[in-house]
């Protein structure tokens, strides 16, 4: 049986970036070997050091959220168009471009998506008053992920 080689330094460096990222898991690969960090819900970290396999598809159980359905489904929620990095504010220090409980216009941002170095922003489709805000500052978001509600 060959034994994998595991460099606890590699791994504690990943398990650092998932930490000052926001990111739920990270992987790197060379040659024949790979090693994947997956942040749980808790504060504990899983690693998975894999050689000589080929790349498959790994099932992470994502924390779920209960009201995140019902939110998705809401006429006024306002999803991802893209997979990003959402900022509530212009630029860091400045007022946030929308509070809970303000009323927007239509076509008014409401934040900015970064991806790929480019910032989107992402306008109110319609008029109405913020009831949520489901995104912190500075945080990953994926595609279709509901970013804020409109009432």
């Amino acid at each position: 049986m060959t034994r994998i080689p595991i460099d606890p330094d590699a791994i504690r460096a990943l398990a650092a970036v998932l930490s000052e990222t926001g990111l739920s898991e990270i992987e790197i690969a060379e040659k024949d070997s790979r090693i994947k960090v997956v942040r749980g819900g808790g504060p504990a970290m899983a690693a998975t050091v894999v050689a000589s396999a080929p790349p498959a598809p790994v099932a992470v159980a994502a924390p779920t959220v209960a009201a995140a359905p019902d939110m998705a489904s809401h006429p006024g929620a306002v999803v991802s168009p893209m997979v990003g990095v959402a900022y509530l504010l212009p630029e860091p220090g400045a007022a946030p471009f929308v509070t809970v409980g303000q009323t927007v216009s239509a076509g008014q941002t409401l934040l900015l998506i970064e991806a790929m170095k480019t910032f989107n922003q992402i306008k109110a489709p319609k008029a109405g008053t913020v009831t949520a805000i489901l995104v912190q500052n500075s945080s990953p978001v994926e595609y279709g992920e509901v970013l804020m509600i409109l009432e």
